[in-house]
């Protein structure tokens, strides 16, 4: 019997991979610090908040964030998943201080502890004119993480200008 087009595996039934199980580690209630160089030659600055993930069906996270940042109080919401199609993880990043909608392109280390997303965004130091970035996420324990940020300057090399350290409430 032949097979029609509406009895094959739809994109709407898809099952969680390996790939996916990895972004559920993020679940959970989870309190931050920041620490960022929002200017060269001038001191960074420190920041905290907490940090909701939920998982949805499996394939997505969201986390939602609750802060102070140096602009005042902000909310940010990220989402992530993984493309098997791709063979890359994808997502997306908005906060309640920009009108900028980051996405998300990244893979996974093959020691599976560290997720290196990219993304193209404006630049932070006011100039209108975009810039590479790449956020790291690296599993400390199953109860700390951390988040690098680094933007490709200029001069070619990349530069780190925010760590935030990740906790689970216990």
């Amino acid at each position: 019997m032949e097979t029609t087009k509406t009895e094959q595996i739809s994109p709407m039934s898809a099952q969680p991979q390996k790939e996916h199980q990895w972004l559920q580690k993020l679940v959970g209630e989870w309190t931050y610090e920041t620490e960022a160089m929002m200017e060269p030659d001038q001191p960074s600055v420190k920041s905290t908040g907490t940090e909701t993930v939920r998982s949805l069906g499996g394939l997505w996270i969201l986390a939602e964030g609750q802060g102070e940042m140096p602009c005042g109080p902000a909310t940010t919401l990220m989402t992530l998943g993984y493309d098997p199609q791709k063979q890359r993880y994808v997502g997306t990043w908005v906060g309640s201080m920009m009108t900028y909608l980051w996405q998300y392109d990244g893979e996974l280390d093959a020691g599976e502890t560290v997720l290196t997303l990219a993304s193209d965004g404006p630049t932070m130091t006011g100039e209108e004119k975009m810039a590479k970035y790449k956020d790291a996420i690296e599993f400390k324990s199953d109860d700390h993480r951390i988040l690098t940020s680094h933007m490709l300057g200029d001069d070619g090399q990349w530069h780190h200008f925010m760590t935030a350290h990740y906790r689970r409430k216990q």
